[in-house]
């Protein structure tokens, strides 16, 4: 070795030496996670999907070029997690980085840009950058997400979706800890060959209008199969569903339809409960013009929900933290005054128990919901997915609605309760309703049809309870027609009550553990502005002196070593 670097040709050699280096380093990408969270470790579900991958997938990864700091490094992550994905997925993962159709000519980078905001629903968001030193900010758009294409389909990754866009740092924070769920659950929707079927019933006054038209038609059927099940039609609900919704319903459940439910659940089905126990509607108060009374719709489905763990309240949840609604503040002239004034009966909820469906999501909208009991249920875990702040409080049936709610110091004292929950999952092995009181008539016309009557489930089952209907619902105006679900007609805020939906029903139906990557913690780490207030001229002494001394130090020992040598 000495005598290969003391030739005249030892550079060409480390010359060489380098480039091997480098060439090794780009075809095999290696990151130590030394971080507490493992932020940089890749669950068992997403290697399992990138390894069994059969054909080949493209992503054209959009969020590049200048943009403020934070975006850029969203975008360095990003690339680094799909490195990561590339060399996992053995030849089948083609990376391509660039702005959108930045290699196209202006008519066709247009219709590219009209193509994936308006047929694949990625959005741009506006930055501002300086385009060069010396000059003032201008504003730009940037496509934070990419476009995933494999065997002729495509969908888009929107890395800022279901995200409070005025959260600065922490939004762009739970963004990177959403990149490997957003980019693994997009490739296995692609890859997969058959997906679950969403049973929507019917026979209890379930809604049926343009209010739940984003629920059924952008929400489920782009992504699930869906049916219609009419609980009246069936002798037993058809276990070909692998999820049943119960939407709203407004008329009694008789004993025959809650047996179906029952065994339905008891043979292994996933239900989704979205149930308005009090009847309050917005059309109430705009057709009477002031206040009204929240009554029970006696919908007689307590009993079972009781028996599986929860009990849903008679009672109206009220929330400091809420959505806005226009409201008469005074007059201007004979012209009233309308300002968006925060209407308690309108709670933005959140989840505090860090599970994937919920965690790191913007605020989901409700209206008029119930306040959730849990209640003992041998072997039935309970977990609140969702709940109010904590300034919050219930109002007891006979509820009284009104405009004129909280606007005194008085009033709003009265907000003590913290957390209520407003949805809850039930996981475990659930006892039938009717188990030791079924009717030998009834058993035998189950055993009948192919379906026994089961007085508890065989294998752990999944259920949520959610009570507020209105989630799913969505604002129908003159002029746009049906609302996205969760957006408010008057801000054009649109709430996380999407992604909510969808991560409950990917949890119930989609046993990959692919969901579970929601779940990862990343801790913001943020500098104490005061101590970088107090201890300023010292980091820059620091930074600025000690490198030009250590500079300095090392000539004058240099120059000292070489006049030993040479004396």
């Amino acid at each position: 070795m000495k005598k290969l670097f003391s030739s005249k040709y030892w550079w060409i050699v480390l010359l060489l030496i380098l480039v091997a280096i480098n060439y090794l380093a780009s075809q095999f990408h290696f990151r130590l996670d030394l971080t507490e969270e493992k932020r940089y470790t890749l669950s068992e579900p997403t290697k399992k999907l990138l390894r069994n991958l059969d054909d080949q997938v493209s992503i054209n990864f959009f969020l590049d070029g200048e943009m403020p700091a934070p975006f850029k490094n969203l975008s360095n992550e990003t690339k680094e997690l799909l490195q990561e994905f590339r060399e996992l997925g053995k030849g089948n993962i083609r990376l391509n980085f660039g702005r959108p159709g930045e290699d196209l000519d202006d008519t066709a980078r247009i219709n590219y840009i009209n193509y994936i905001t308006d047929s694949l629903g990625l959005n741009p968001t506006n930055v501002q950058v300086q385009a060069s030193a010396g000059e003032s900010q201008e504003e730009r758009l940037v496509y934070p997400g990419a476009v995933i294409s494999y065997k002729g389909s495509e969908m888009a990754v929107n890395l800022l979706e279901g995200q409070n866009m005025s959260g600065g740092y922490q939004t762009l924070n739970n963004a990177e800890a959403l990149l490997e769920y957003r980019f693994a659950n997009a490739i296995q929707k692609l890859t997969t060959d058959s997906v679950a079927v969403i049973g929507y019933l019917l026979g209890n006054g379930q809604a049926m209008s343009y209010n739940v038209y984003d629920l059924i038609e952008n929400t489920i059927k782009p992504r699930y199969g869906f049916g219609f099940a009419p609980i009246d039609s069936f002798p037993v609900i058809p276990l070909q569903f692998d999820a049943l919704m119960i939407v709203k319903p407004t008329t009694p459940f008789n004993d025959d339809q809650k047996l179906k439910i029952d065994q339905y659940v008891m043979n292994g089905g996933k239900v989704i409960w979205l149930i308005d126990q009090l009847y309050a509607e917005m059309d109430s108060l705009v057709r009477a013009q002031s206040d009204f009374v929240a009554f029970d719709r006696g919908l007689n489905a307590d009993d079972l929900l009781f028996k599986y763990g929860v009990r849903i309240n008679q009672d109206l949840v009220q929330d400091i933290k809420c959505d806005k609604l226009p409201q008469v503040v005074g007059s201007f002239g004979d012209k009233p005054q309308v300002e968006l004034i925060p209407w308690p009966y309108f709670p933005l909820l959140s989840s505090y128990s860090g599970h994937p469906i919920s965690k790191n999501l913007d605020d989901v909208l409700s209206i008029f919901p119930n306040s959730i009991d849990t209640v003992r249920a041998d072997g039935i875990k309970k977990t609140v997915l969702l709940a109010t702040s904590s300034a919050s409080r219930t109002l007891s049936t006979p509820a009284i609605v009104t405009l004129n709610s909280a606007k005194t110091r008085e009033e709003v004292s009265d907000f003590k309760k913290s957390n209520i929950p407003v949805a809850v999952l039930l996981e475990g092995k659930f006892n039938s309703l009717y188990a030791n009181r079924l009717a030998k008539a009834k058993a035998d016309s189950l055993a009948a049809v192919g379906q026994p009557f089961r007085n508890s489930a065989d294998e752990n089952g999944k259920m949520i309870v959610i009570s507020d209907a209105d989630i799913v619902s969505n604002v129908v105006t003159q002029k746009e027609g049906p609302l996205t679900m969760g957006q408010n007609q008057f801000t054009q805020y649109t709430y996380a009550n999407r992604d909510f939906i969808l991560n409950s029903i990917e949890y119930l139906t989609n046993p990959s553990g692919i969901l579970e990557t929601r779940g990862k913690d990343f801790t913001l780490r943020l500098l104490d502005p005061k101590q970088v207030d107090s201890s300023k001229t010292m980091w820059q002494v620091l930074n600025i002196v000690v490198p030009m001394t250590l500079i300095v130090l090392f000539g004058l020992i240099y120059q000292f070593i070489r006049r030993r040598k040479y004396q």
